[in-house]
């Protein structure tokens, strides 16, 4: 390939990752924050060592994006916004180095329209935090492995302890090297030297902040990790999960970008003139992902975001077997199909991408998780604050719902950005059993918000009284379906606080309870 091209793909990669963060940047406003954004953000307010559910790094984050740029959902996203962009500048590296600036240009372009990647990107959550700490782990490992050199050893460890900071996914990224290590003689005796274990050790004084905040509350984020994983689930082998866990791969992926890498996965790229070793990276740092939440998905749920980290090689790999980048390309059939990848992947992912902003698909309100966990937030925000002014004493009401994620969207949504208080004594254990504690609430109001409208029994168990509830309903406009009924939500008013905020396990058994 003449110099003039490999520059114009060079230059060409780099268009369609500032154009693609441009689009996210804008994007990022334009609809209201989701339940789960809302609980992290809340977390940003609370800035502690560790978290009861994840590693720290996403609220550190969220923290100060806010601290420049306010608290709104610009802000909020900001982090993961970047997170992705950094992850893709550092596939595309990956994919220049080694192959060519034609092939990193065909693996951008794919990387940006493929939902998972914009959905973890336009949604804050750990995993736009994971994807640029798996993405600079495995290009400085795959440097390092080459050349043995200790400085990208350390930097190797850097993102790995960023990442033990963000996700612990990013642990998949150790049976990953072993694996290649192992497969690739040449490289196997650089495990045996001193400058990997340097890099190991970085990562381990990286995480020492989420070591120290457990050691002080009974290990509880690796009980909670242990409980996702199936601890508590009684049946070792089940097929009730992993036709659901398939199903998620093809959606969030692209069928035909899925059915494409098991194809690639199984059978190799059929490229002569793709070195051995090469392949075998870019292969093992994404298949033992996979593997492993494959056989998990035989034991308990397994959520369709969790493995979106090893595809980022799996990408470089479709890229180096189908597309006109790849080593030794001859125009035909693959030629084709790497098209109908590209294609099919922006296809189903534009759509989605625009749907909270506007509703151009037309699925009912049940099938629109979009709609369902962005809309009408605000709205109820202002209801509750009204609701709040009309209590005997609003200066000492405090504002609840029984699920954190309700209570998070009321601290964001309502003037003022109050305090809010989940009650989890019926849920589950979460971050806000750590903030409030009965003795600041004992005697006081309350007014908020539940999904049901049989909440007022549980209330009464830990108020001395409690008015019947105000019905709230949250509707969109679709231009396919007119005015649609999104939810409808219940606000509370209590009186005289009695105590009863924190989980109560119902089994004596579940792994989160606190240890005696």
């Amino acid at each position: 390939m003449s110099a003039t091209k490999e520059w114009d793909c060079f230059a060409a990669t780099w268009v369609i990752i500032a154009g693609a963060l441009l689009m996210r940047l804008v994007l990022s406003s334009q609809f209201l924050i989701s339940p789960d954004e809302a609980n992290y953000w809340q977390w940003s307010r609370y800035l502690e060592l560790g978290y009861h559910d994840h590693p720290p790094m996403i609220a550190w984050t969220i923290w100060l994006a806010t601290k420049i740029f306010g608290q709104n959902e610009f802000a909020v996203r900001l982090p993961s916004v970047l997170g992705l962009s950094i992850a893709s500048v550092y596939i595309a590296n990956l994919a220049g180095r080694w192959f060519s600036w034609r092939c990193a240009f065909h693996t951008t372009l794919l990387l940006q329209g493929i939902l998972l990647y914009n959905g973890a990107a336009l949604v804050a959550t750990p995993d736009g935090m994971l994807l640029p700490c798996w993405a600079g782990a495995i290009y400085h490992a795959g440097i390092a492995l080459e050349r043995g050199k200790l400085g990208q050893w350390l930097l190797t460890g850097v993102w790995f302890g960023l990442g033990l900071l963000s996700k612990y996914t990013i642990l998949l990224f150790l049976p990953s090297l072993l694996i290649y290590s192992f497969f690739a003689n040449r490289y196997r005796a650089r495990l045996f030297r001193p400058e990997p274990w340097f890099g190991f050790i970085m990562s381990i004084i990286i995480f020492i902040p989420v070591i120290i905040w457990n050691s002080k509350h009974e290990w509880a984020t690796f009980r909670h990790v242990l409980y996702m994983g199936g601890a508590n689930d009684s049946n070792f082998f089940t097929l009730n999960y992993v036709g659901d866990f398939l199903a998620s791969q093809v959606a969030v992926l692209s069928p035909v970008f899925f059915f494409s890498l098991l194809l690639v996965w199984f059978k190799g790229t059929g490229n002569k003139r793709l070195r051995n070793d090469d392949a075998q990276f870019l292969m093992w740092t994404s298949l033992t992902t996979f593997l492993i939440f494959f056989f998990l998905s035989l034991h308990s749920r397994v959520y369709g975001n969790w493995p979106a980290a090893g595809y980022l090689t799996g990408i470089v790999l479709l890229a180096t077997a189908y597309s006109p980048g790849r080593p030794g390309y001859d125009y035909g059939s693959k030629h084709r199909l790497w098209k109908t990848i590209v294609v099919t992947a922006y296809l189903l992912c534009i759509p989605v991408l625009i749907q909270p902003v506007f509703a151009i698909l037309p699925l009912p309100v049940d099938l629109d998780r979009t709609a369902r966990e962005t809309k009408g937030w605000d709205t109820l925000g202002l209801a509750v604050n009204e609701a709040k002014e009309k209590m005997p004493n609003p200066d000492n009401t405090f504002v609840f719902g029984l699920r954190y994620q309700i209570a998070s969207e009321l601290a964001f949504y309502m003037p003022g950005q109050p305090r809010t208080v989940s009650i989890n004594r019926w849920n589950r254990p979460n971050v806000y059993d750590y903030w409030f504690k009965d003795e600041e609430l004992i005697g006081k109001d309350g007014i908020g918000v539940t999904r049901n409208l049989d909440s007022i029994a549980k209330l009464r168990q830990i108020f001395k009284k409690v008015d019947e509830p105000q019905e709230i309903k949250i509707y969109r406009h679709s231009p396919w379906h007119g005015e649609e009924l999104v939810k409808t939500l219940y606000i509370y008013k209590g009186y005289g606080f009695k105590g009863g905020l924190s989980w109560i396990p119902q089994d004596k058994n579940d792994i989160r309870a606190k240890m005696k």
